[in-house]
């Protein structure tokens, strides 16, 4: 944290106020001008380490067609250089304390190669417009645990404080309809894994293109999310359906599970905070989905301002279906010969567990991206304070859409020394963004049909 940057002025001035403080429109103005559409600093850094933001990437790379897993379009970049725990202490400014512990823990295998920074995040156009919109009518609403006057866009692209900001990776676009086929390994000491597969459908309702803040406010739902297990077969029917809510004091989550033994559907108002994630080994909490996902309310936000970090981004290589998951699963790690990193500005927010509340992590530091706010890196730590947990998620812009979206997130358990990579697809049919999905979907019933395909 002693690398932290100073805030910027608009930002030390707004975190003394309340929660529910909205920006002017002379403040909103700045989107599109010294700020990105989504509230990034448009500008290079300093020493032009980090470029300005001109836009991302705004068409796919020649020979690109849709179903592809998406070539890497900078193929000629080489590595500026390497951080490894032999140099380690030149970079330290560069890292978080739980990226420094992978090198603690690892040192002769753990590696970063750090590329040139190229900032490639977009969104449809009209998300930036919505964006604009938002940023002078979002407001938090039941003590932070919802978000009223806002939709499709960011909701505050100019936060005053941790749980704005944390709303904001929560709503940030992901697609609309997606259908996706990923794996899952966990990994033992010894480097053994079985892989599990799944299939995933969304459906976001907050960022459907037709979408108003009046059918937000009846319906109360930012998305509905299926996940299907289909291997190993000792598995496969082992089924979820979340449907997230976005005032969740008004309506908390709504889940269900499908248990294959049972053969029924049944309500699981547990799939939620600390309860540990589907068949992930104990290696990760339902609300470390996503970087983070559900309710914010068992724990005091703050945002501690921004930091240059060095982040996984244009993972394209570690996306390649070139790639057997054998290339990437290895002892203690994935192998780093197949990861990008690069340097770039991101927001620190510190989340403190609320007194009386309980959760495995007594405080988590998220990383987010300033240019898509997707966490990019998690710092999670146990009640005894000390670092019990570190989290990368591995983003690419899905340029069909494009949406800037994580293809890998791998979940490091410091004290058993395993790890968890979710997401695994190079070997699976590539994710559908124009999926055609309906609420029928999403129903108790169509979980249980699933279930025993």
């Amino acid at each position: 944290m002693k690398a932290m940057t100073q805030l910027t002025a608009v930002v030390i001035m707004m975190l003394g106020s309340s929660v529910q403080a909205q920006v002017s429109e002379t403040e909103a103005a700045r989107l599109g001008k010294d700020l990105t559409p989504l509230g990034a600093q448009m500008a290079g850094n300093q020493d032009g380490s980090i470029p300005a933001w001109t836009g991302g990437i705004t068409k796919p790379p020649a020979g690109y067609q849709k179903g592809m897993h998406h070539p890497d379009p900078f193929p000629d970049d080489k590595p500026l250089y390497t951080v490894t725990s032999a140099n380690l202490a030149q970079y330290k400014s560069l890292l978080s304390p739980g990226q420094q512990k992978l090198f603690e823990l690892y040192p002769d295998s753990f590696k970063m190669h750090v590329y040139q920074t190229r900032r490639t995040a977009s969104v449809p156009q009209y998300i930036y417009d919505a964006t604009r919109a938002n940023a002078t009518s979002a407001v938090l609403v039941a003590g932070g645990n919802g978000v009223d006057g806002a939709a499709k866009g960011i909701p505050f692209p100019i936060p005053a404080n941790g749980l704005e900001a944390i709303w904001n990776h929560i709503l940030r676009f992901r697609g609309v309809d997606i259908a996706t086929h990923r794996g899952q390994a966990a990994p033992t000491a010894s480097g053994d894994y079985t892989l599990v597969e799944m299939e995933e459908e969304i459906r976001f309702e907050y960022s459907r293109p037709e979408e108003t803040l009046e059918q937000l406010r009846k319906d109360n739902l930012i998305f509905s999310f299926k996940q299907v297990v289909t291997q190993p077969a000792r598995l496969a029917g082992t089924a979820l359906l979340v449907k997230e809510t976005m005032d969740q004091e008004k309506e908390p989550r709504q889940a269900w599970t499908y248990n294959t033994g049972q053969r029924r559907v049944r309500k699981a108002p547990n799939v939620a905070f600390d309860t540990p994630g589907t068949v992930s080994d104990g290696l990760r909490t339902t609300d470390d989905f996503d970087m983070f996902n559900g309710s914010p309310s068992r724990y005091n936000w703050e945002l501690l301002g921004k930091q240059e970090l060095l982040i996984p981004y244009n993972d394209y290589r570690l996306h390649s279906d070139k790639l057997q998951y054998s290339d990437i699963l290895k002892k203690g790690h994935i192998n780093p010969d197949v990861v990008r990193y690069e340097k770039h500005r991101v927001w620190v927010v510190k989340a403190t567990l609320k007194e009386g509340m309980r959760h495995i992590y007594k405080t988590r530091v998220f990383y987010l991206d300033e240019d898509s706010w997707q966490i990019s890196v998690a710092d999670l730590y146990d009640n005894r304070d000390e670092l019990y947990r570190v989290v990368q998620a591995h983003g690419l812009n899905y340029y069909e859409v494009p949406v800037q979206w994580s293809t890998l997130e791998v979940y490091h358990d410091l004290q058993s020394r395993r790890y968890l990579a979710l997401g695994l697809d190079n070997q699976s049919p590539m994710y559908d963004f124009d999926a055609k999905l309906t609420e029928a979907n999403f129903t108790p019933a169509s979980l249980r049909r699933d279930g025993i395909r």
